[in-house]
């Protein structure tokens, strides 16, 4: 099962952006207080839109409380990682998945960094910017996953308006 975490999250649109990504991708939401917002402003509403109410997420008092209830394979996205997010191989599907987003001003703290440098990645880019978003490095990161593991449980045809929307 494929999970995001976010590690200290402050800024309400970047969380309800992830949220609906979540929603879209089947993908549990971890939220590590303190958080930089409340769960119920209408700017987290605003940008999940309507699909809160179908997301699955958790909230823990701080990072220990995290670990201590969700065993699987944590990875780490930082720009002081040196491997790229497609360097590692997530078909595993048996195991429970956690890719870790650290606060947007400051990132995951360094002592827990330290401790699982070799899980440790970073998305590519140029020296132009620090990073990306966190709500895009999300969705970048959590698709790749799903590349890997074939899009399980995801459609591959519009379910709304239909397949042969297109053709009519």
């Amino acid at each position: 099962m494929n999970n995001i975490v976010l590690f200290e999250p402050e800024i309400p649109q970047n969380t309800g952006n992830i949220m609906r990504t979540c929603v879209a991708t089947g993908t549990k939401l971890h939220l590590i207080k303190p958080l930089g917002f409340s769960l119920d402003e209408s700017q987290i509403r605003r940008s999940g839109v309507n699909y809160i109410d179908k997301l699955e997420y958790y909230v823990y008092e701080d990072f220990n409380d995290f670990q201590k209830q969700n065993p699987g394979i944590y990875y780490y996205f930082t720009r002081y990682g040196k491997k790229p997010h497609t360097s590692f191989d997530y078909h595993n599907v048996k195991d429970n998945l956690y890719f870790i987003f650290g606060k947007e001003s400051t990132g995951i703290p360094k002592e827990i960094l330290k401790k699982e440098i070799d899980h440790c990645m970073r998305i590519p880019m140029t020296d132009k910017v620090r990073a990306l978003n966190v709500s895009n490095a999300c969705a970048i990161v959590i698709y790749e996953a799903l590349r890997q593991q074939n899009y399980s449980g995801l459609l591959f045809e519009e379910p709304h308006k239909g397949a042969d929307y297109l053709e009519k």
